[in-house]
């Protein structure tokens, strides 16, 4: 079960820190530009394999100066904004680098391997596993957002494996961000994930897939898509190096829940091959009360 601490938006502002950006796209970028709204005299280092997106990060503010992770001994803080697979490889030697009251935490959509790959490492207590629950389809820099984070749910996980003082301090960074943050154990979190989330985009990069095999005139695409269309494969514009990170990260549980949807697809063909219309519709009917749940949980900002 995962508990819930109470958001507290504050914007009392803290001096004087150095920060490592290590990727510089969307989420990384866009707790950027709020970190400066809350830090005085705050100065983001970025490190990026990508050259070009870095240069242009740092052309449009998101980060002071380009770095390297040879210079991460002087960060006070470092934020890992890069896909899972490249996170699992370079977080150890992330926390050889920081000094003794650094804090690193990454951003990443599954959280089981990236605490299994430190659990025995003498600085773990330096490390804050963390998933915001916010973003969108778009990638890069230019993708990144003011504000992105408010009212959304900032998951924590293995807290108690975090230093009190390190995790008492980033708790108020996210209260400030406007976050309402949720504590979760890994296998927990990356379960809930391939469910809700990681299921949502291999439904979406499938569904292009199936349109464009199909029809192969991009106009007739453009001239018949309509909105529901476009709403339903929105999420296969998504990063593909970040996505196809995670499927093979979050491997088991995916598979899972897949068998789960792919059975309830043979369900509805065959209704449909059977003509059993009402089943069908009773069926949709049951579907709809997600409208309501949704409508729930909705954020209010």
């Amino acid at each position: 079960m995962y508990r819930t601490k109470k958001n507290e938006r504050s914007f009392k502002k803290i001096e004087d820190m150095k920060f490592f950006l290590i990727g510089t796209g969307l989420i990384g970028g866009s707790m950027s530009k709020d970190l400066r709204n809350i830090i005085d005299n705050i100065q983001i280092h970025g490190i990026d394999k990508n050259e070009i997106s870095i240069k242009h990060a740092k052309s449009i503010g998101v980060i002071d100066n380009i770095d390297s992770l040879e210079n991460l001994n002087c960060a006070d803080r470092v934020i890992l904004s890069v896909p899972v697979s490249e996170s699992l490889k370079i977080l150890p030697s992330v926390l050889d680098n920081l000094n003794k009251d650094a804090l690193v935490w990454d951003v990443g959509s599954t959280k089981f391997s990236i605490c299994k790959s430190v659990e025995t490492h003498s600085k773990r207590d330096q490390f804050l596993a963390t998933h915001p629950i916010a973003g969108n389809e778009l990638s890069g820099p230019e993708a990144s957002i003011e504000n992105l984070f408010n009212g959304k749910i900032q998951i924590l996980c293995e807290t108690n494996k975090t230093r009190p003082d390190l995790l008492q301090w980033a708790e108020s960074i996210f209260n400030s961000m406007g976050m309402k943050i949720r504590y979760m154990n890994p296998e927990e979190h990356d379960k809930k994930m391939a469910i809700v989330s990681h299921l949502s985009h291999i439904s979406s990069f499938m569904l292009g897939k199936t349109v464009m095999d199909s029809e192969k005139d991009d106009q007739n695409i453009l001239d018949f898509a309509g909105s529901g269309f476009e709403s339903t494969v929105r999420l296969a514009k998504s990063s593909p190096e970040m996505w196809s990170s995670i499927f093979k990260d979050n491997r088991e549980n995916i598979l899972e829940i897949l068998k789960a949807y792919i059975e309830n697809l043979k369900q509805f063909q065959l209704k449909i091959e059977n003509e059993n219309y009402i089943d069908l519709k009773n069926q949709m009917i049951k579907t709809n009360k997600l409208k309501k749940i949704l409508d729930t949980i909705k954020p209010k900002n």
